[in-house]
């Protein structure tokens, strides 16, 4: 079985078969969507707002995951947060009253307003609010680099962490990126396991990884930089 508080380049498929069912008590993935935006599209995508290019991606957006990638991810977790789902929904069709809309606070601008995610708890819908415009971010005096075009906020998954999760928790993030998710279990003491398939950006997420570990490790033994 892999090692916890890892980050792995390899298919996600591959990953998760060395784990035991309900292994993870809750997975928080972004996979592909399957609406064809791949990085070297994404200057295109906005005629009112210039947007960054970055380079493609694995897969290139062509498709969202497979049928028996859901049935996994449902045997290795206990609970599932999947951004996205309303473009791939008929693939994983289990109903849920419970998605999570976090609004991007993109003002006038043609990218979307928000972004859905279906769970797989029986709760109420709930909303996030953080700006994440181009270089407007909800929290500038923690400005984050972007270096994936799908790359979500740190506070995101922070607040998914402390609605959805439990002290002891084991989370799993099936699709990376940018590692924000990873980032986010650091900061809040979540044991957690991540895949990329992408070498180049599991090369540039593990990078932000490690700097925020070695970050961390530093301020921990009070060493002044």
């Amino acid at each position: 079985m892999l090692k916890l508080n890892n980050y792995y380049n390899m298919d996600c498929m591959e990953g998760m078969s060395q784990f035991p069912d309900g292994y993870f008590e809750l997975a928080i993935a972004d996979p592909q969507y399957g609406i064809g935006e791949s990085g070297s599209k994404n200057g295109t995508r906005s005629k009112l707002a210039r947007a960054k290019n970055y380079i493609d991606y694995h897969g290139n957006d062509d498709s969202p995951p497979d049928p028996e990638y859901f049935k996994e991810l449902a045997r290795v977790s206990k609970n599932q947060i999947m951004w996205g789902a309303n473009h791939y929904i008929s693939r994983n069709p289990v109903d849920s009253p419970c998605w999570i809309v976090w609004d991007k606070d993109n003002g006038a601008s043609d990218f979307a307003d928000c972004e859905l995610a279906w769970t797989s708890f029986s709760t109420a819908v709930r909303m996030f609010r953080f700006r994440w415009n181009g270089m407007l971010q909800g929290d500038m005096k923690n400005k984050e680099c972007r270096i994936h075009p799908n790359q979500k906020p740190i506070p995101l998954y922070e607040w998914l962490l402390t609605n959805y999760a439990k002290p002891g928790d084991k989370i799993l993030d099936t699709h990376v990126g940018s590692a924000s998710s990873l980032i986010a279990c650091h900061r809040l003491g979540f044991d957690y396991v991540g895949f990329e398939i992408d070498g180049h950006y599991y090369k540039l997420g593990n990078n932000r990884l490690q700097a925020e570990r070695s970050q961390m490790t530093i301020f921990d033994l009070g060493i002044e930089r």
